[in-house]
């Protein structure tokens, strides 16, 4: 399993020393693939419509329990290849209305790590 692989400052594709497009692989690429799905608002992918979460229907200016917004996470978390489990923990908000947390991924081949929003 590979993906394109990330710079994790600006989200945008890296190239390898001799400027190829660099590749991603397991248990990385999974973790990557988790962050992108949660990033995917619904809609915005133009192929899959359906993937995503619907920020603009029912995150972003929509007063909602913290419960509902892990459980979108989760579910799109789980829905990537090579994730068998998924567990989102909300950390903080900050007076910038920034929310901070994790989710924890388990994958399929029982290893388990984190990304951090």
């Amino acid at each position: 399993m590979t993906s394109l692989l990330l710079d994790r400052t600006t989200w945008d594709l890296c190239v390898t020393a001799s400027r190829d497009i660099a590749v991603a692989s397991a248990p990385y690429c999974v973790v990557q693939d988790v962050a992108t799905a949660v990033r995917t608002f619904a809609g915005e992918c133009w192929y899959d419509t359906s993937k995503g979460i619907a920020y603009f229907r029912l995150v972003l200016g929509v007063g909602q329990s913290p419960a509902a917004f892990r459980t979108q996470v989760e579910a799109t978390a789980r829905a990537v290849s090579g994730v068998s489990d998924a567990r989102c923990v909300l950390t903080a908000i900050g007076a910038d209305r920034v929310l901070s947390g994790s989710i924890l991924v388990i994958l399929t081949t029982g290893g388990t790590t984190s990304v951090s929003f």
